[in-house]
């Protein structure tokens, strides 16, 4: 055992815990509080788990590399904060937050770890191999299946209209196209029930 190496696992190891404290603009689907970002990789996991059937079909996907982008993409918002997914001002200068943050987070564990992890990273930011597409895709439908089954609520005390969720989340056919028609069933169920703003 290198105690140098473990001293430097255990270090981000206490870091990401961090990621608990993050409040996200989506609320659990009991509508009782806001979920965290430790939460919603999680379930992002467990989503990857569930769905990896729905995963695009001439698509030949490596489920554990998916399943590794959704555990650790949202590490930077340790640093970066969690940008609202509809905050276009936010969003100006979010790219250069998390890969600052990513740098940092990265860069405690040991050596080859880091630039594994970063990797990963990299990889779900660029969305270009099938993996990222799919990882992409549900991180996109889990925040709008908890708007959905929460009558909108978000979406309502922030002002979110039809066009910007469709336009949000169209990236989900991407990786999933039967997703992405489950997602526009909900959105267009959300704006016939009044949970969202045609």
């Amino acid at each position: 055992m290198d105690p140098q190496r473990l001293e430097k696992q255990i270090r981000f190891v206490r870091e990401v815990d961090k990621l608990k404290t993050i409040e996200r603009q989506t609320l659990l689907t009991d509508a009782s509080r806001q979920e965290n970002d430790a939460e919603h990789s999680w379930h992002l996991a467990l989503m990857a788990l569930v769905l990896g059937e729905y995963a695009k079909a001439d698509d030949t996907i490596d489920l554990l590399q998916v399943i590794r982008m959704v555990l650790i993409h949202d590490l930077v918002e340790i640093d970066a904060g969690d940008t609202y997914c509809y905050d276009s001002v936010g969003y100006q200068d979010k790219a250069e937050r998390e890969t600052a943050a990513a740098e940092r987070i990265f860069n405690l564990l040991p050596r080859d770890q880091a630039e594994a992890f970063r990797a990963l990273w990299d990889e779900f930011e660029a969305g270009e191999t099938a993996e990222a597409r799919f990882a992409n895709a549900l991180d996109r439908l889990q925040p709008l299946i908890h708007n959905a089954f929460t009558q909108g609520q978000m979406w309502q005390r922030h002002g979110i209209v039809k066009s910007q969720v469709v336009e949000r989340n169209q990236r989900i056919e991407a990786g999933a196209p039967d997703l992405w028609h489950f997602a526009r069933e909900l959105i267009e169920n959300a704006v016939s029930r009044g949970h969202l703003a045609p």
